[in-house]
Formats: structure tokens, sequence, C-alpha cells
């Protein structure tokens, strides 16, 4: 067991949800279930932000409401600046906090950390390890026990650059990282291991809607296995976007009636984003929401209501380009709507009921979407990237180090994925039916065990294993003989109304084509409604033992193919 963080070596693992906007820490509770942890603020999405006055530190919400008096020592939206060389940032999320600076091609902050009136150069690191501890520290106070590991998420895109930069800063801030995970997979296995879920072959979309930035990925589950497929990102799209809408509907209204932009101030502009923020989550969850500030320009004191059809209406737009990023990021898969089993939305912004009801429209009814707004089951979008964390650190926290490394070594990661699906073939008159058995992306090597039933009469039954390859059938309807109708009055000639609304929709569904039969197996005599046993095991290289067999019988007939 390591022990290189305490002296005992006993690990005491907890996940981590370390955001550019908010983190969170999660764990497993007596009962076996993931469980996010409130901090001392009783906050379970704790905003990454740091502040400092006269030599004080001040984390999450108490910083946060800083940003309003002491923006230029509060520290905010900095996990992406991690590892990175100052000229590839971009930042515009940091505008209205302490800016970053260059310090050997590197990240920092000039901040006032000290009681000294002097400002200080803090790097990045420094800043995420101050932000860790008081995570690890919020943890172990609410456990009653010291933290000393972790899982933590990171998205999709982190460089090993800043995989390595964050290992630095958490081990510095007192951490063991057994494992960075992709924040789609901490989403996708928080659903999985849940106790009513059954692990199934599917296709996965999630989308990861957050404070500043918006993610997606396909993944292929199959087998418990998760492979990614696609990811898209968009840098500039996120809850700040919709906070804008907000904000700038708000200021019209106070410009009008007082002839004074207070966005043109900046401690106008912090308190309008800060009650802004709060009133969209307020439309989240009911459908009127009041914003009320204090002075908001000028002395001038402003209150407002805003109801959740016009919050729609602003922000169609903005609410169609999340969901266009679904789209993307189906479509860089190289995959269609209707092969997604199902959409995970995950991130703050996923809260809102208008962009899970979009979501839900664009896929068939087949397609599970996991959104509160739509599946009263659906898990606390804030709080899945944690959650997941949490069952994969206490999935590896009894393992040696060295064992958690060659795990997670591409050697073992990076294996072979099927290309073609590989399944059974029946016939039935004129009609082949193919059913898959193991499906597009699985990882290999892989085992497969199915049971079919048979014809009623029983009897010789061929069992043919052949490859399918997916294709969409789009079928249009027939357009419909246009009706002589007679000459409409002077004052109908001009009317909108479009006969289109009658056209039917196109029909969209997915077929399979079969190659020639792989291998083909008779199972003899077998009885009148019975059922038939396959198994498939496919080795890396590709070769196929297959056994077939009655369901209760004794005989079985097992065949070989070598890989190609």
């Amino acid at each position: 067991m390591s022990d290189e963080v305490n002296g005992a070596g006993e690990r005491f693992a907890i996940g981590i949800s370390f955001g550019n906007s908010s983190s969170s820490i999660a764990r497993i509770n007596p009962e076996g279930k993931a469980e996010v942890i409130a901090n001392e603020e009783g906050d379970r999405q704790i905003p990454t932000v740091l502040s400092y006055i006269g030599g004080e530190q001040y984390h999450g919400s108490q910083a946060k409401a800083q940003l309003i008096r002491n923006a230029s020592n509060t520290v905010a939206y900095f996990r992406d600046y991690l590892g990175k060389n100052f000229k590839s940032i971009d930042p515009t999320p940091c505008h209205n906090s302490a800016h970053p600076i260059q310090t050997d091609s590197t990240v920092a902050f000039s901040i006032r950390d000290t009681e000294s009136e002097t400002a200080n150069t803090v790097t990045v690191s420094e800043i995420a390890t101050r932000h860790l501890r008081r995570l690890k520290q919020s943890a172990s106070d609410f456990l009653g026990k010291e933290v000393n590991s972790a899982v933590i998420t990171v998205p999709t895109d982190f460089s090993d650059a800043q995989r390595e930069a964050l290992t630095t800063a958490a081990k510095a801030a007192g951490l063991e990282i057994l494992q960075l995970i992709h924040e789609p997979i901490a989403a996708a296995l928080a659903y999985d291991a849940r106790p009513e879920a059954v692990v199934a072959d599917k296709l996965v979309v999630v989308a990861d809607f957050g404070g500043t930035r918006s993610d997606a990925a396909v993944i292929a589950s199959r087998g418990g296995m998760y492979t990614t497929l696609a990811t898209a990102h968009d840098y500039e799209l996120g809850g700040s976007t919709l906070d804008k809408i907000i904000i700038d509907h708000f200021a019209k209204e106070f410009i009008k009636k007082h002839k004074t932009d207070p966005r043109e101030d900046a401690r106008g502009l912090a308190k309008l984003k800060f009650e802004g923020e709060a009133t969209k989550r307020a439309l989240s969850l009911g459908t009127n929401a009041t914003l009320s500030i204090e002075s908001l320009a000028n002395g001038v004191d402003y209150g407002s209501t805003i109801n959740r059809t016009r919050y729609e209406l602003l922000s169609g737009k903005v609410f169609s380009q999340f969901t266009g990023l679904i789209e993307q990021v189906i479509q860089k898969a190289g995959l269609d709507v209707l092969d997604i089993d199902e959409v995970v939305l995950s991130g703050g912004v996923s809260h809102t009921p208008k962009i899970a009801h979009l979501t839900r429209s664009i896929f068939p009814e087949k397609t599970k979407i996991l959104a509160p707004a739509v599946d009263t089951t659906a898990i606390n979008p804030s709080e899945l990237a944690a959650r997941g964390a949490a069952i994969q650190a206490s999935l590896i926290q009894e393992f040696e180090t060295e064992d958690i490394e060659q795990s997670i070594h591409p050697m073992v990661t990076a294996t072979p994925h099927l290309t073609n699906a590989i399944g059974v073939e029946f016939t039935s008159g004129d009609a082949v039916e193919f059913l898959p058995l193991l499906n597009t992306e699985t990882a290999l090597p892989a085992r497969r065990v199915a049971q079919y039933n048979v014809p009623k009469d029983g009897g010789d039954v061929l069992v043919r294993v052949v490859e399918g390859v997916r294709e969409i059938k789009v079928t249009k309807p027939e357009p419909k003989p246009k009706e002589e109708k007679p000459k409409a009055d002077d004052d109908e000639e001009d009317s909108d109304f479009d006969s289109d609304e009658d056209e039917e929709d196109e029909i969209r569904e997915v077929i399979w084509k079969t190659e020639k039969p792989i291998a083909e197996l008779a199972v003899k005599g077998v009885k009148a409604n019975g059922k038939v046993e396959l198994m498939v095991h496919i080795n890396a290289d590709l070769g196929l033992q297959i056994t077939a067999r009655e369901v209760g019988g004794q005989n079985a007939v097992r065949g070989a193919v070598e890989s190609p």
C-alpha cells in the first residue's frame, strides 16, 4: 500500500469534481451509495473561487461574494489555465476578477494575499493547491477522518501537461491522486452504478453544460467498459452566456427608467452578475423570479420580475446552441440520433427545463433522456461528476499504486475494438432478421452469451453467426395530390396559413445488412418451445470461439474461426 501521503499508509479517498466555475466533493456512504458532501457553509456546489482580505483567505460562496467589493484580490475561473502557456489562454472569463498575468511563460495572478499592502505574484498551480486543500479540509471535517487521496475529474481535452500540473498541485495540497477520470465517464458511471441499473451494451451521449464552457461526448458502453467515440467543445457557451441574457434584460429595463446603464459601472455589473445568476437558477425551479439589488447605479435601488416564458424567448438561440452541440458530437462520431440509447445531461445549466425538452424533441421515443425536467429518476446534474469520481475512488483505493498505474497504462486501455457488429441471423420464410450480440466499438477480447427462442415445433436448429453493418433507411411519404380549392375571398387571399402542416414527416429507421456467415452451427433435436444458448468469445486478434447448445440439454456444438 502506498505510504506517500501519510505515515500510516492507509488511504481514505473521496471523489472530487474540480470545475472551472464550481467544485464538488463526494464519498461512498455506509449504505454503499455515492453522496455529495456539503462544506462548512452547507454548500454542495462550492464555487471555485478564492478571495483575500487583510491576509485572510475566503473560499467558495464567501469568496464569490467578494467579486462585488474586492474583485482585484479574488481569483476565479482558473482551472483551465493549469499547465498552459500564458500565450495560449483566453483571459475573458476573468474580466471581473483578478486578471491572469505572465510569469516565466506560465499563468499567475497579482493579489494581496497577506496583510502587506504589496501585491504578491501567485501562480495558478499554487491557487489550485489552495483550492484543493480547502476541499480536502471540508471533506475531512465532514467525515471526521483525514482525507488523503482522491479521484479527480477532468475534461476530455485536458492535455498531458495539464494533468501533470493538476497532479502536482494536488500533491502539494496533501492529496494523492489515485486516478484522473474524464468528466463524461464519471457522469455515465454515476448512473450505471445505481443498484437498479442493468449492465447492457448501449451508446450514451453525455452533455456537460457548465458555467463557462460546454462539452459533449459519445460513449460506447460495452459490457461495463467505456470507450469515448467522439468529443465536442464550445469554450464560449455556458451558464455565463445565459446570465448575460438576464443581465442585459434587466439593464435595459433600468436604462428606460433611470437613463443610466448599470453595466458601465464595475460594481453595478458585478451586482447584476451575482443576482442574475440566482435569478436564472430560480427560473429553473419556478415559473417566475424576482431580482432585487440595493444601490445598483447612482445610489438607485432596483427591483423587477421576469417569468420563465419571457426568459425562454430571450434565450431561444442560446438554447439551440446547447442542443446543437449534442447533434454535432453525434455527427462527429459517425452516428445518427437513432443509434443513441441514452442522453445524460450534466452540469449546472442542465437544470434548465427548456434545454431538457429541446433535447427530448431531437431523439426518438426509445432514447432515454436523463435530466430532472423530463425524468423524475434523474440524478442531480450538478452532482454527477463528483458521484462518479467517488464510486471510482471506492473501487481502487485498496489497490497498490503500482497496480493502479498498470491498469490505466495505454497498453491496457488502448485496446482493439470491433468495427462491425457480430450477431445471429434468423431466417423465417423470406424474412431475414439480424440480432446483434456484440455491437460495434466493443473492446476486445470480449465474450457474450445470449439465449434465443426456437420454432415452436423444435427439431434441428441452424445458428448462423454473421457480421452486420448498420444503415439508416429514410422513407419519404408520397406527395398528396393537390385538390382544387374554391377561389378564396379577397380577405382570405393574404392568409399566411401553410398547408405544409398536413404533410407527413419522413420515416427514418435503422436496418442491418449482413455479410456471408462467419460460422454456422447446427443444434440437433431441440425440444418444442425450447431455447438455444449461444456463447461467442472474440480474441484481441479477432479469432472466434463459438459454442451453441440447447438450454437444459447436455450436448453442445463448438466451433472456432481463426483470426483473419
